[in-house]
């Protein structure tokens, strides 16, 4: 199939990926690509005089465009991507994956064990196919849902599944990366017992002054250069906490004084997105700089800065960053969804494993959230609805 033909050393030879089709995938149709790349344009471009910027307006009319979000690490659960075999494009995503990965994701997927799926080197590629398998099943449900997308958006690890949709990323380059990163990423946590704290806070907590508490609590105990810091800003009032161990026992034990509501340890091995993911930074640096980044068919928002990607090379900086930066979804959702008063929302579709990025919707924007839907990692038997 055309997919194999991705090998990510394969890269440097392809073209531009118009023919790739918006998942990276060969079954997807390709007659949304240059519509897509007219919304992409228009969404970018200074203000055209008369006529043209009126019709590049019509065309980005609110609920014609569709969203699609794609979900990170901790939505998987065994048996996702059951019954998705049945669309060819899942079929080649799944072949392609056992090459890049070597080993068998989709019975790891289908069948587990649970705690091989949940390590960090596995879950995160497993998230990464079952989230553009997803698409695949919403492209077969309702095509014109994925012709219509002009903006899309991913959560961490998802942020790669985001930039295949969009073109520009091809799936198998894209999924070494992925590998190169999950691999980095665990072996990086193994190294300093850390961990991430899932905080809901009242409008007073102050999470710079309570981390920096926690950090001189780490100091006390002999740990030099403690770290503990926002890793991600989910929705007002909600925030994920990582760095050493101590300091996140050391919040638990003292939450009330820093007015957190609720506090709750990640079942993940380590504190992603905080410098204690350095070691991560240059083998992920390094297999991006040898696979081809093109510019972004439709709207891409990065975690770094909840900005759009301009450029290949703004990609490709970014996703490096990203590592070792805190995700800022709630900023990015803000960016998605701005627009002025009385203008309606576009559909949103949350393609992947499991709905977080749909309840942290409802928590940042209700109005847009009311135009949301799942398209779950596994076949169901109702269609879902437009």
């Amino acid at each position: 199939s055309a997919l194999e033909q991705r090998t990510p050393g394969a890269a440097r030879g392809l073209g531009r990926p118009l023919r790739r089709g918006p998942s990276g995938c060969p079954s997807l149709p390709t007659r949304a690509v240059p519509r897509a790349a007219d919304l992409l344009q228009s969404s970018v471009e200074a203000e055209e005089p008369g006529a043209a910027a009126a019709a590049r307006r019509e065309r980005r009319y609110p609920r014609e465009g569709t969203v699609l979000l794609f979900p990170g690490q901790g939505s998987q659960f065994v048996g996702m991507c059951r019954g998705l075999q049945q669309y060819p494009g899942v079929r080649d995503m799944y072949r392609l994956a056992e090459k890049v990965l070597g080993y068998d994701l989709l019975s790891l997927c289908l069948e587990g064990p649970r705690d091989a799926l949940d390590r960090t080197q596995h879950c995160q590629p497993a998230v990464f196919v079952a989230s553009l398998a997803a698409v695949e099943k919403l492209n077969h449900r309702q095509p014109e849902v994925v012709e219509r997308c002009v903006a899309a958006a991913g959560y961490s690890v998802g942020e790669f599944a985001a930039l295949v949709f969009a073109g520009a990323l091809g799936f198998a380059e894209a999924l070494y990366a992925v590998k190169v990163r999950a691999e980095a990423m665990q072996k990086a946590s193994e190294a300093v017992p850390s961990g991430m704290l899932s905080v809901v806070g009242r409008r007073e907590a102050n999470y710079k002054f309570a981390c920096l508490e926690a950090r001189k609590h780490c100091e006390s105990l002999g740990i030099e250069n403690p770290v503990c810091t926002v890793s991600n800003y989910l929705f007002p009032d909600s925030r994920v906490i990582a760095g050493h161990l101590q300091a996140l026992e050391f919040l638990q034990e003292n939450a009330r004084k820093y007015y957190f509501k609720r506090t709750k340890l990640l079942p993940v091995s380590g504190a992603f997105h905080t410098r204690l993911m350095e070691p991560a930074v240059e083998p992920l640096a390094e297999v991006l700089k040898s696979i081809e980044i093109q510019k972004p068919l439709l709207c891409v928002y990065s975690n770094v800065d909840g900005k759009k990607y301009m450029h290949s090379k703004h990609i490709q900086k970014l996703l490096v960053k990203q590592v070792v930066s805190p995700v800022l979804w709630e900023q990015t959702m803000h960016s998605v969804y701005e627009r002025k008063q009385g203008t309606e929302f576009p559909y949103t579709y949350e393609v992947g494993p499991g709905n977080q990025l749909g309840a942290i919707l409802k928590q940042c924007n209700l109005k847009a959230w009311k135009q949301y839907k799942h398209v779950d990692a596994l076949e169901d038997e109702e269609p879902a609805e437009t």
